[in-house]
């Protein structure tokens, strides 16, 4: 077990921007309007300025690359299939199941890379962009083709709901376009890289604050059955699934401390929106959404502590 100071100290920053964040979505500081802007401001510019930064100057070793890569995709088919399996056992309607299922296989991206930051440093940013530029593709098909196989109803077709929530992401966008300059030998031009270090330091901290704002301490009250299913699989059985298949697979100490950590991360507000637009449960998945971020502020650093030994 690694003591558990050293990650409190390193979270516990994190945290308080998110509460932080929650208060002044409260008060309406500065105003209501504010902070849809802010975030979608953070998300199109300022995260995709750092994922490109941090992925164009990496050095990562092609084979624990491969590992990381075969790991990641393993990880989502397996729970992904234990989520809807779960959901029909538990007997929840097709609506809640899609909440289900987003809520056990979706991360909050803000949380993830400013926690893999404050604990590992660049390091941390880069194996927290590879883990992005994997998964976040691959679990926008999954929802997206769950959302279809569930509810089976007159929404738009799947290739076009795939196609808006793969190919236009912006995060995606910007791992292709760092992995590209970091394959290639270009690397980020030398008069470019400090204009993308000063935007992308506003990222994280905004995308926190962000992060607090969304939350609804209202919701937990309409949450179910549901809510405590998605909750104790993200955050307690996915990292141990992590963990076992990294063991099995043979991944580097360094990426699996990483990896683990984005295994913690409560499920991303991203999430709520998909349900609100195909058909879900939505006032299920904001519950889940909260009760997440709240619990996760005392499981990541226990478990971090815990497992990561």
């Amino acid at each position: 077990m690694q003591p558990l100071l050293p990650i409190v100290s390193a979270l516990g920053p994190v945290f308080a921007l998110v509460l932080l964040g929650y208060l002044l979505g409260r008060l309406r500081f500065p105003h209501a309007g504010f902070w849809p802007q802010a975030e979608r401001f953070t998300y199109y510019l300022l995260f995709p300025c750092l994922l490109v930064l941090k992925l164009g100057s990496a050095q990562l070793p092609a084979e624990a690359l491969a590992r990381v890569g075969l790991l990641l995709v393993v990880l989502l088919l397996l729970s992904a299939l234990l989520m809807l399996l779960l959901g029909r056992f538990a007997g929840l309607s097709a609506p809640q199941q899609t909440s289900l299922f987003q809520g056990g296989i979706r991360f909050n991206t803000y949380v993830g890379l400013a926690s893999a930051g404050a604990l590992f440093g660049d390091s941390g940013l880069v194996w927290g962009a590879v883990f992005l530029g994997i998964m976040i593709p691959l679990i926008n098909v999954a929802c997206v083709s769950c959302f279809a196989l569930l509810l089976r109803g007159d929404n738009e077709p799947i290739w076009r709901s795939v196609w808006r929530g793969v190919v236009k992401n912006p995060l995606i966008l910007a791992c292709l376009v760092g992995g590209l300059l970091n394959f290639s030998g270009l690397g980020i031009p030398a008069p470019v890289a400090p204009i993308l270090a000063l935007i992308s330091g506003m990222a994280l901290p905004l995308g926190l604050l962000a992060v607090g704002v969304g939350l609804d301490l209202r919701m937990l009250q309409r949450g179910g059955r549901g809510l405590w299913l998605a909750s104790g699989f993200k955050l307690l059985l996915y990292p141990l699934l992590l963990l076992l298949l990294a063991s099995l697979i043979g991944i580097p100490a360094e990426a699996q401390r990483v990896l683990l950590l984005f295994a913690l991360l409560p499920t991303a507000p991203s999430a709520y929106i998909l349900a609100r637009q195909l058909g879900g449960d939505a006032p299920l998945m904001a519950a889940i959404i909260t009760l997440q971020t709240l619990l996760a502020m005392l499981t990541m650093p226990l478990l971090l502590g815990w497992y990561g030994s």
